[in-house]
């Protein structure tokens, strides 16, 4: 797949000197079950972020809480040093108590800590994006924002992220420091964070969709995901995608996996292209799928 055909998703400029391409590619899924721990195939996890930049994307997610650090660690052991244009964001704000446990932890310490711990995992001087991967509740939210803008005073950040915000915390941290990407889960089936997504557009900030792929009663009842794959020659899955380029103007989705076929399969839908009538036709599901659970943590 030649390169220039990942890029017909267009690009996002974030915080006014990195540029993106608006397909990602998320790094949670190389670790082990319950992001815990090495992958299952270490060659193949390998494969797959060369494969990555074979591809043409440059924006790579990741965090200090998967694996913990397995997933950092193998992102630099596959390309460091890394091309030019490559944008590396990762996540503080979790630690880990065993395969899919997770415990908030924003303290301003323990953000430090995190941060310089992917500093040297990561094999950088400075992280292009790094993102509050989710509110601590027993603590002020203004506090763990502090601590990150601190952190990018001493040029150890270059940007700054969130992560599974709503509207009032995304307007509380800008107002310490710039915010430069928001990342909570949105897809076809789960839009409960439209008014974040609307918010973002508006500021002009990155919207990461975390779970994107995420279909299901959609693809297991058929109807309107059905036919409109069936008649775009696609997958479900690049349906999905494709729907979320086309759903707004700054959104960056980061697909994961630890499958070389299926990161090609999802680097194709950038070259879907929905008509207004699809994407209408998937908009208008979004009520009957209201009451979701949540899911695991990105």
């Amino acid at each position: 797949m030649p390169k220039n055909e990942t890029q017909a998703a267009g690009t996002l400029v974030l915080g006014g000197d990195l540029a993106v391409g608006r397909l990602g590619f998320g790094a949670m899924r190389l670790c082990g079950p319950g992001v815990w721990g090495e992958p299952r195939d270490p060659d193949e996890a390998e494969r797959v972020l060369r494969r990555v930049l074979d591809l043409g994307l440059n924006f790579i997610d990741t965090a200090d809480a998967y694996g913990p650090g397995v997933s950092e660690r193998l992102i630099s052991s596959a390309l460091h040093p890394y091309p030019e244009g490559l944008v590396i964001a990762t996540k503080g704000g979790y630690t880990r108590q065993g395969p899919g446990r997770w415990r908030t932890n924003g303290r301003p310490k323990r953000l430090r800590e995190a941060c310089e711990g992917s500093l040297r995992r990561l094999k950088l001087d400075r992280i292009d994006i790094y993102q509050l991967h989710r509110p601590d509740r027993s603590i002020p939210l203004e506090r763990s924002i502090e601590a990150l803008a601190q952190l990018r005073e001493e040029g150890k950040i270059r940007h700054v992220g969130l992560s599974n915000v709503n509207v009032g915390e995304l307007e509380r941290a800008a107002e310490i420091v710039p915010v430069v990407s928001v990342q909570n889960r949105y897809n076809l089936n789960d839009r409960r964070s439209e008014p974040v997504l609307r918010a973002c557009e508006r500021a002009g900030i990155a919207f990461l969709p975390w779970l994107p792929l995420g279909t299901g009663k959609l693809a297991r009842r058929g109807g309107p995901l059905r036919e409109i794959a069936s008649r775009h020659g696609a997958s479900f899955p690049q349906v999905a995608l494709a729907w979320l380029l086309a759903k707004s103007p700054v959104m960056l989705p980061i697909p994961g996996t630890s499958s070389v076929e299926h990161l090609e399969e999802d680097v194709a839908a950038a070259r879907l292209r929905l008509t207004r009538e699809d994407v209408s036709t998937l908009t208008s599901l979004k009520a009957c799928f209201a009451d979701l659970k949540v899911g695991p943590v990105e």
